[in-house]
């Protein structure tokens, strides 16, 4: 699955967000493209819900959405 991410502004940022999405069960993988904002995750969907990655995600303080 992607997702767009609200625009990042620096490193930190995106390792923020790979560290606490990588700590949720079910996650297999977390790559994002910096200069495009953009995730892809790779995920068991039988463990863990889209709705509950982009809960993680909003809940550090970053927007975004699936595209």
């Amino acid at each position: 699955m992607t997702f767009q991410l609200e625009k990042l502004t620096c490193p930190s940022c995106m390792q923020k967000i790979i560290d606490n999405v990588n700590e949720l069960t079910g996650i297999e993988a977390i790559k994002i493209l910096f200069d495009r904002s953009k995730a892809r995750v790779v995920f068991e969907d039988n463990k863990i819900s889209e709705e509950e990655i982009l809960h993680k995600i909003e809940e550090i303080g970053y927007s975004a959405k699936k595209i």
